[in-house]
């Protein structure tokens, strides 16, 4: 078996180490290589990557991932493959982060224009309310007075049909009349106020 004596490790070759590291798995043979190309790989994330606290996590995820494939992989020119592994490994990540920026940026405006046509629609639902309130009190005041009466103590005053006929001293069949009639009629003015009120010109 190669020995671990530490001289004997950093005089080895290359190839030497990636064929003890297969065959043992012992991390000392990866650190070796990680001592000899440390800086190739730090220069090359330097080159792609701005920020150096984001570069040394880079550096050591990259060390991470030759952990792994070392172990069955057999690598002639390690030194090259190594700059290959290193630059698809950037690219990929430079990629990613556009990805997930893209993503951010793109439901970020999602979410503003969801916000905004939310806000729009509830100024809407509250300017249809205030029109419709105001076309309603316009179009009662055009109602004939027992409808009128009745079509307000019954829809805006929530009183019941005994209390009508009480209040107002209508029989049943006429509290009844007013309302079928004065409801069917305020529905008629209300349309047409609304139509007044998209086209004042409009007869």
């Amino acid at each position: 078996m190669f020995s671990t004596d530490k001289s004997k490790i950093n005089a080895a070759e290359d190839s030497v180490l990636l064929l003890q590291y297969r065959q043992t798995g012992d991390l000392v043979f990866i650190g070796e290589l990680y001592k000899r190309y440390a800086k190739q790989i730090l220069g090359a994330c330097v080159y792609y990557f701005n920020d150096k606290n984001e570069t040394k996590d880079h550096v050591m995820q990259i060390f991470d991932k030759l952990i792994v494939e070392l172990k069955s992989r057999e690598v002639d020119n390690f030194k090259g493959w190594l700059s290959f592994v290193v630059r698809n490994y950037c690219i990929s990540v430079i990629r990613k982060q556009k990805t997930d920026k893209k993503r951010l940026n793109d439901y970020q405006e999602h979410e503003y224009t969801m916000q905004s046509e939310e806000t729009e629609l509830a100024l809407e639902k509250i300017k249809d309310a205030e029109l419709n309130e105001k076309l309603l009190k316009e179009s009662l005041n055009d109602l004939k007075e027992g409808q009128r009466k009745c079509i307000d103590l019954f829809y805006l005053q929530n009183k019941s049909y005994q209390q009508i006929e009480s209040i107002t001293g209508y029989s049943s069949l006429e509290v009844k009349s007013y309302i079928q009639n004065g409801k069917r009629n305020l529905k008629l003015l209300i349309l047409e106020k609304q139509k007044m009120t998209v086209n004042p010109h409009a007869k």
